[in-house]
This record gives C-alpha cells, sequence and structure tokens, in this order.
C-alpha cells in the first residue's frame, strides 16, 4: 500500500462535499431576473394594491364593505402590503417578505373566489410563482436574520 493510498482513506480526510452557501442563482440572468422581479412585484404591492387601500380609494372602499372588513381591514391589508413591497426590495427581509405574500395570495384567493364571485382570482395564483422563486432563491437570508435575531 502506497502513502497515497493511505492518505486517501485517511479518517482524516472530509470525504463528504460541502454544500454551497449562497442560494441566489448563479447566472448574471438569473440573479438580474430575480432582483427584477423583486423590484416589480415590491412596486406592485406597495404602489398598486397597497397605496390605494391606504388612500381609500372608492374601489377599495366598495371591496373591502362588500366583505363586511371595512375601512380597519382595508387599512391593515393597505399597511401590509405596503411594507411587504418595501421588504421585498431589502435583502435580508427578502425571502421572508415573499414568503408572507404567499400565505396573503392564498388568502386573497380564497376570498375572491368565496365572497367575491371570482373576479380577479387569477392574480394571486399567478402572483404565487415568482414569489415563491424569491422565497426559495433567497432563503439563506432568512437564516442570517434569524442568527440575528438570536443573537
Amino acid at each position: 500500500m502506497s502513502v497515497s493510498t493511505v492518505r486517501a482513506t485517511s479518517p482524516a480526510t472530509p470525504t463528504a462535499p460541502t454544500a454551497p452557501t449562497a442560494t441566489a442563482p448563479r447566472g448574471r440572468g438569473a440573479r438580474i431576473t430575480l432582483r427584477t422581479l423583486q423590484v416589480l412585484l415590491g412596486v406592485f404591492f406597495g404602489v398598486a394594491s397597497g397605496a390605494p387601500k391606504l388612500i381609500a380609494h372608492p374601489t377599495a372602499v366598495e371591496s373591502f364593505d362588500k366583505l363586511g372588513w371595512g375601512a380597519p381591514g382595508m387599512y391593515t391589508i393597505g399597511a401590509l402590503e405596503l411594507l411587504g413591497g418595501v421588504a421585498l426590495l431589502l435583502p435580508l427581509l427578502s425571502s421572508v417578505a415573499a414568503t408572507a405574500f404567499i400565505g396573503l395570495m392564498i388568502g386573497a384567493f380564497i376570498v375572491s373566489v368565496t365572497a367575491l364571485g371570482g373576479e380577479n382570482a387569477a392574480t394571486p395564483l399567478i402572483l404565487i410563482l415568482p414569489l415563491a422563486w424569491i422565497a426559495w432563491a433567497r432563503r439563506a437570508e432568512t437564516t442570517k436574520l434569524v442568527a440575528r435575531v438570536r443573537r
């Protein structure tokens, strides 16, 4: 048995490959696409979806009155959407925000189908896919956030 064979089978030599620490997409195009999605969804949730609720746009008021949730429900959902939209833009919070939005979109789909006659029911389902990609691709950020909170 040669010296090189002994070294290769020595228990001191690690044999298991180490997992990569980064979870973000590796290709430049994929990273750009991911970041673009984060910005677009952040702006969508903050400006196009949250702001009309916070300024009591008549269509938002009508929808929430129809649900029986009134102004408190409308302002709460609007604030969550605005804050979540901002959180999508912050690297440390992007995965948590995307995961929270998935839950919100599931709720929006259920409410749309059961209480609003299915109007715009496809929108929340469509948004779940890019949100799931963001949550998965940025999951290392959640680990960092948990580590900071535990300190």
